[in-house]
């Protein structure tokens, strides 16, 4: 029994992956009631389509919060960047791909004017995104002229495409196919030398069958979804922005967990005051997190025009709050100081497929909101208080989980 707990984790249980289990709930949930619909080969390809944009957002909104801070400003700084990228290419003739690095820059150079309120001056997030959020919507919609602006064809083919269908006819669409191999292959190399580190230290490991047994049911898990992304209907397959998320994901999953700026962006927001007795230059911490915030929100907001052919005045709307609650619902602290890009990932997909499922069954977008705002509420309260009475606490277990797991598993 000892050996077979180990099996999700070291000395862990089901109970420490309450977030994720959630999420299989709600997907069997609407599995049932949909009829199979949920677990469709369309549906979930337009499900990553559509919601990797907020969960991009995600990524940079879980530093911002372990950091202490909040921003209120991301779904208007999309929305502004987007209108620019959009104009540039259709009134000033600019080249698609010049026109991305315009965003970029932009994206880069509104973080860096965020985050020089936030780090240098003192003043705090949430005032400073509070105006980056009027500001930057009013300058969408003076920009634009709150008018609908078009964008080139090969931009949406870039950001919004799909995997293309190339080799022999095998049913399936044979990049996907490729892709999902390459994930296996990755998750057991990674296993592997996780392994052999831990052994290399006298760690503590898993059995060998605990080890085969994880990585049968991860595979089986990745053939599944393979299988799903590789059979869709002509046209598609997996979704270009759906590869760009999981990039994001490796990318600020391994910067957040094995660098030194990772370990400074907890220290900061856990204790603010012994970071800096610490050497950690808490400055400069505040001014990435709101920097790359504001980069991660433009590619957002070109992920968005990219998908709807079009940049319009009401663009990004809501879009802070889906990130943020994703956030909370992934186990964020609102004190700052916890959080993980993969907890914040998971909140996402909640609420992703809660919103699918919710108007598959023909639910109304008004009945929408509320049950998301209810989920949201509840979720958090319920782990508020059962952390204060010292009963199970999901979010805490899942953190714990986590740290755990850093502090045993040396870089």
């Amino acid at each position: 029994m000892a050996e077979a707990s180990m099996l999700f984790g070291k000395k862990g249980s089901l109970k420490e992956f309450g977030i994720l289990g959630a999420l299989i709930v709600i997907v069997l949930a609407f599995q049932i009631a949909t009829n199979g619909t949920t677990l469709s080969s369309g549906n979930v390809i337009n499900l990553v389509q559509s919601q990797s944009y907020i969960l991009i957002l995600a990524i940079g909104m879980v530093m911002v919060i372990i950091a202490g801070h909040i921003d209120l400003s991301v779904g208007s700084v999309a929305a502004f960047v987007s209108v620019v990228v959009a104009i540039s290419m259709t009134d000033w003739g600019i080249p698609w791909w010049s026109s991305i690095l315009l965003g970029l820059g932009l994206g880069l150079a509104i973080g860096a004017w965020q985050g020089f309120w936030v780090a240098f001056v003192g003043v705090p997030a949430f005032i400073v995104t509070l105006a980056g959020m009027l500001m930057f919507r009013g300058l969408n919609q003076l920009v634009g002229q709150s008018r609908g602006i078009g964008v080139d064809s090969e931009f949406v083919a870039l950001l919004a495409g799909y995997l293309p269908e190339i080799g022999p006819d095998t049913g399936y669409n044979n990049p996907t196919l490729l892709l999902g191999l390459i994930a296996i292959v990755a998750v057991v190399v990674v296993e592997l030398r996780r392994r052999a580190r831990r052994q290399s230290v006298g760690a503590e490991v898993a059995p060998m069958w605990v080890l085969i047994t994880r990585l049968v049911l991860v595979a089986g898990v990745i053939v599944a979804a393979t299988l799903l992304f590789a059979s869709g209907r002509p046209g598609t397959s997996f979704p270009h922005s759906g590869i760009l998320l999981a990039i994001f994901v490796l990318a600020y999953g391994f910067l957040t967990q094995r660098t030194t700026l990772g370990r400074h962006i907890y220290a900061v927001g856990g204790n603010r005051r012994a970071a800096e007795l610490s050497g950690v230059r808490t400055r400069w911490v505040d001014f990435f997190v709101m920097a790359n915030m504001s980069v991660l929100a433009a590619v957002a907001g070109m992920l968005w025009i990219a998908r709807s052919q079009a940049a319009g005045p009401a663009d990004g709307t809501g879009w802070e709050l889906d990130a943020i609650a994703a956030v909370f619902i992934g186990g964020a602290a609102v004190a700052g100081g916890i959080g993980t890009v993969a907890g914040s990932i998971i909140g996402g997909l909640v609420m992703a497929v809660l919103s699918n499922g919710l108007f598959a069954i023909g639910t109304g977008s008004d009945w929408i909101q509320v049950i998301k705002g209810l989920v949201l509420l509840i979720a958090v309260a319920i782990d508020v208080l059962n952390k204060r009475q010292g009963r199970f606490s999901i979010i805490g277990l899942l953190q714990r989980g986590m740290r755990g797991t850093r502090a045993a598993d040396p870089a």
